[in-house]
């Protein structure tokens, strides 16, 4: 029947239950999707690092999976793990190719250029994973590929970066 297909639909979000009837999903997915737009706003525009704590569970997980033993724990962590590796970057340029929302699972597909005061300019792809509950980030996962960013940063910043450890941003 045209026009009543879930493939008509716009903005609804849709899944596939056991039976292989499509269901269509609450307003949760545009929710949390709105609330992860709003995330990389205060991440790369307004780089608010504290604004950033405050999107996160008490107990949210931040993960560059790249970098394994390395995931922030709660909002405090998390805002110091972006800190850390943000705050020396000049600029950054964020572009979203894609988001998918279903249920609680946020994805982002995006490239965050980072623009060094020194010259240095890398693009750097990544797929990010996300789950909220209550409008908290309770997951976020970072898929890059470490060898882009490590091969096109200045020296100076791998040096800042050294700096640090896991134990500055394990829980918060």
């Amino acid at each position: 029947m045209p026009g009543n297909s879930a493939a008509s639909a716009p903005n609804v979000a849709r899944s596939h239950n056991g039976n292989n009837n499509i269901v269509r999903g609450s307003t949760m997915s545009n929710d949390n999707k709105q609330r992860v737009q709003d995330f990389w706003q205060d991440v790369y525009v307004n780089r608010n690092y504290e604004a950033v704590g405050k999107y996160f569970a008490k107990d949210g997980i931040y993960e560059d999976v790249p970098t394994p033993g390395s995931a922030a724990v709660g909002p405090k962590a998390v805002s110091t793990r972006l800190r850390m590796g943000h705050e020396p970057v000049e600029s950054f340029k964020h572009e979203i190719a894609r988001m998918v929302a279903d249920g609680d699972t946020v994805m982002t597909e995006h490239t965050e250029t980072w623009c060094f005061h020194t010259g240095e300019v890398v693009a750097l792809p990544f797929v990010s994973v996300m789950e909220l509950s209550e409008g908290m980030i309770t997951l976020w996962r970072d898929y890059w590929d470490l060898n882009t960013l490590m091969n096109n940063v200045p020296q100076w910043w791998i040096e800042h970066i050294m700096q640090f450890s896991t134990d500055d941003f394990d829980k918060g």
